[in-house]
């Protein structure tokens, strides 16, 4: 059966170069979901009266729509094709942008970053895949998603910068300021992303019982986190929560062995190399936002600083990545996936600990930085090369699957973690606004040793054989892992 969408190449109406531009824009706007909530975060929680763990919520909730629902996503884009699906998410996210900015509900709040989360598992993926079907194989192709790497690993940083300044004036505008953006490339979009069909074969199933389940689950680990605080480790309220995540697992797998037509067909026989690769992508990503969290409570609670001092103090370690995007596959290409990785687990490692010595009001450049500059190192070294380890080795009918999993585990990662942070952090809150700082980076540490770990047994288990089948389209061979 074809999974593959049908594009119609678009002709002079609609120039490659803003096809590009819109989809390259689109994943700016994605990217820089998480980082122009994070420096927010105090504001928000002030205005609403919030603690930093339920605060946390307002960035979480984009990783569970995100994480949750991408399986989910996939499947609405074959059912009623990229076009459709594309343009509907940019309206959506458009929409879910303005509400988040004007609202007076905080769980209203978070059921729109729910929804935003959702839109960018519909945009993230499709716009590569739009990209392979209309741009012809060769210097253009690579050119366009060389763009379109950049534009997402610049997102981050753009985030930053966007909300330091905002926030500054009101958080209200970081959350409402990708809506125009988002409006604009809808309408741009109307003329420049081609015209698709559904994929071929029989009629695609839905499977709302396997999306909601999943994000449901996600939606219970995040509360029993949050609740933590208020009620205790091994309180009621904690437990139910916890129970409910199980139980959401539960039904999530019983779904997906028993539907005539599942999200994600189990067992999924991806190798070791896929899940070795997704925990150490969800230690390097949740140990990062992990320590983001506490950074920016931190400096703006404990230390006064404003939103942009704490968004310029946290640049070092995102600005590297964008810099060195482009040359990313040439590293992979000289070095190998199994090299970088290893070598790029361990200074954000180093950086964690280093920032564990620090007094409650370091200084930042002889104290603060040079942590940043050690996450950013190993962002640098491991990112893409977790990337393109996580489908290295598997056919190709069983990548997209396996894609999307390793996707949806680095946005688990994105919520645990943060909302972890938030808990400790406010389980030793003291008059100076630090008091739980130790235990909040402890935990970083800890998610962060997990990287290192997974690195050393990808590194020291035989690599997997190349193998060759001949013709058609079961002919692959193992990528790049030196």
């Amino acid at each position: 059966m074809k999974t593959a969408q049908h594009l119609t190449a678009p002709g002079t109406a609609a120039p490659r170069g803003g096809l590009l531009a819109v989809l390259a824009g689109n994943m700016l706007i994605d990217a820089l979901e998480v980082s122009a909530t994070l420096v927010a975060l105090p504001a928000l929680g002030q205005d609403f009266d919030l603690a930093p763990s339920t605060a946390q919520w307002a960035m979480t909730a984009f990783a569970i729509g995100f994480g949750g629902l991408m399986l989910f996503g996939a499947r609405v884009v074959a059912i009623h094709g990229a076009r459709r699906a594309y343009l509907w998410a940019l309206l959506a996210f458009a929409a879910a942008s303005l509400v988040a900015g004007v609202t007076g509900s905080f769980a209203l709040l978070v059921a729109c970053r729910v929804v935003k989360g959702f839109c960018a598992a519909l945009t993230a993926p499709t716009g590569l895949a739009i990209i392979m079907n209309t741009f012809p194989e060769g210097p253009h192709r690579s050119r366009a998603i060389s763009v379109y790497t950049v534009f997402g690993a610049g997102g981050f940083t753009t985030g930053l910068l966007l909300s330091g300044v905002l926030t500054d004036i009101s958080w209200r505008w970081t959350l409402a300021a990708p809506a125009p953006a988002a409006l604009l490339l809808f309408l741009l979009g109307l003329r420049m992303i081609p015209r698709s069909a559904p994929a071929s074969g029989p009629r695609r199933r839905y499977d709302v019982a396997g999306a909601l389940s999943a994000t449901g689950a996600l939606v219970c680990l995040d509360l029993a986190v949050a609740s933590s605080p208020a009620h205790g480790w091994f309180s009621a309220q904690v437990g139910a929560a916890a129970a409910g995540f199980a139980a959401l697992c539960a039904v999530f797998v019983a779904v997906e062995r028993t539907g005539k037509d599942p999200l994600l067909r189990l067992p999924l026989r991806t190798g070791g190399t896929m899940a070795r690769s997704a925990l150490g992508a969800g230690a390097l990503n949740g140990s990062y936002l992990g320590l983001l969290i506490v950074v920016t409570f931190q400096f703006q609670v404990g230390q006064g600083w404003s939103a942009l001092q704490t968004a310029l103090a946290i640049l070092p370690a995102s600005v590297p990545l964008a810099l060195v995007a482009l040359h990313s596959g040439r590293m992979i290409a000289r070095f190998g996936t199994r090299r970088l990785i290893a070598y790029g687990a361990l200074p954000p490692l180093a950086g964690y600990l280093l920032y564990l010595r620090l007094p409650a009001h370091p200084d930042y450049a002889t104290a603060v930085l040079p942590t940043m500059v050690l996450v950013g190192l190993g962002f640098v070294l491991s990112f893409a090369a977790l990337n393109t380890q996580a489908t290295s080795g598997l056919a190709p009918a069983e990548r997209g699957a396996a894609a999307a999993l390793y996707q949806s585990a680095v946005q688990i990662a994105a919520v645990v973690a943060p909302a972890l942070a938030a808990a400790l952090f406010q389980n030793g809150l003291g008059g100076n606004g630090s008091g739980g700082l130790r235990p909040a980076v402890w935990l970083v540490v800890a998610i962060g040793a997990i990287g290192p770990v997974a690195a050393l047994t990808t590194y020291l288990l035989p690599r997997p054989p190349r193998r060759v089948t001949s013709g058609g389209q079961g002919s692959w061979t193992r990528r790049v892992s030196g």
